[in-house]
């Protein structure tokens, strides 16, 4: 219950985050005194509408999206006589920008709101891998199939070896670690007495632990011998937040999610082949995009596991990337009619120095090509995101 819950309220935010996507450009829109004629929520069968001033608000069956009709457009747009010298496209240049980055604006204010939440509710957690750091050292006992472990006595390796809490482990048998998933899986792989490097106050140590062979259980339910040493890791705790000291925090946080953001929107492209190995069969990285499908089944497990702060650091994830992704200079995308905006301006200022009137709007007619191939493209895409989704999904616990 607790998941179909979760699931429901993260696919709500992104079609709330879509909304207001739309609403971004339209605000911006009515503040520069263009015409919004409509400004629906979903696509397909309208359900209800109605009409407040000259803009008709409503709701489409399919909540899968939004749009804002805005007069004028593109100079391909019909336009009644009252709305020829509000066409959008008859506007000053930065004007029709502003229009055209509102909603891309939004999104973002929308995913710091979201992350200064977080940071109150919650905290910020960790962007960056912390250090294989020693929080605590205990005994070993095999696990029971329902992974809960037997009762134990004594030292285990690590601090039979000399190991205390606070201790920093840089390297296994020479093999840097500087992640906790690196240095577990030299440790269980382990067959026979290893060396750790640790960093102690500044000082460099080497410790020679033998690793005790244990049973656990995947989630699966897979019974395997693996190899433990008796440490537990140390997580930084997040400092405690008010509404004010958030802000500043949030700010920096968001700057590196941002960059973050970006940087696995660069590395789309490169992604198809493991999502397409993820639909044939093969292991899912996690690292790969998930679709709207994908990303509420994500939020259905956080909400199940109680782990809210996650579920809001998500969305506001989905929300940057819907925000940065909206940048990029291609049709159909904002970004595509902010670069041809920028053209315009551009050439009408080379126009001017050679003593020429301003040019004629971009015909969008013969973009219409280029545009076909984004929409293909960005279609084949999301269905493959969305099979991987659903034959391979990620799991996070």
């Amino acid at each position: 219950m607790v998941y179909a819950l979760g699931f429901v309220l993260f696919a709500l935010g992104i079609t709330i985050s879509i909304a207001l996507h739309e609403c971004g450009h339209m605000w911006a829109a009515q503040a520069s005194g263009m015409k919004v004629r409509r400004y629906f929520i979903g696509f397909g069968p309208k359900v209800f509408s109605f009409r407040r001033g000259e803009t008709e608000y409503g709701l489409k069956a399919l909540p899968l999206g939004g749009f804002c009709d805005i007069a004028g457009m593109t100079a391909l747009d019909e336009l009644e006589p009252d709305e020829i010298d509000r066409a959008m496209y008859r506007q000053a240049t930065w004007k029709r920008l502003v229009v055209m980055s509102g909603g891309i604006a939004m999104n973002f204010v929308l995913g710091f709101i979201l992350i200064v939440v977080m940071a109150v509710g919650w905290g910020l957690p960790l962007l960056t891998e912390p250090p294989v750091k020693v929080g605590a050292l205990q005994c070993l006992s095999d696990e029971n199939p329902d992974r809960s472990t037997l009762p134990c006595s004594g030292v285990g390796p690590a601090q039979q070896a000399g190991l205390q809490i606070g201790d920093t482990i840089t390297a296994v048998n020479g093999k840097s670690v500087d992640t906790w998933a690196k240095f577990t899986t030299e440790t269980r792989n382990a067959t026979g007495e290893m060396t750790y490097t640790v960093d102690r106050a500044g000082q460099t140590l080497s410790f020679r632990v033998n690793p005790q062979r244990v049973v656990r259980y995947t989630e699966t339910g897979e019974k395997r011998e693996v190899g433990a040493v008796g440490i537990v890791r140390e997580l930084p705790k997040s400092p405690d937040y008010n509404v004010l000291t958030a802000i500043p925090a949030s700010l920096s946080f968001t700057g590196d999610l941002t960059v973050r953001t970006v940087q696995s929107l660069a590395q789309m492209p490169a992604k198809v082949a493991s999502l397409w190995e993820a639909v044939t069969g093969g292991e899912r990285d996690p690292e790969t995009p998930v679709s709207v499908y994908g990303a509420s089944r994500i939020g259905g497990e956080t909400a199940e596991r109680g782990l809210w702060g996650m579920f809001i650091l998500v969305l506001a994830s989905l929300n940057f990337f819907l925000g940065a992704f909206n940048i990029l200079p291609l049709l159909p995308l904002d970004g595509g009619h902010i670069a041809v905006v920028i053209y315009e301006k551009i050439r009408d200022v080379l126009r001017r120095w050679r003593g020429l009137a301003p040019g004629a709007p971009v015909n969008y007619l013969k973009l219409l090509p280029a545009t076909y191939v984004v929409v293909v493209i960005g279609g084949a895409y999301m269905l493959l995101t969305l099979a991987a989704d659903i034959v391979n999904p990620i799991k996070l616990f």
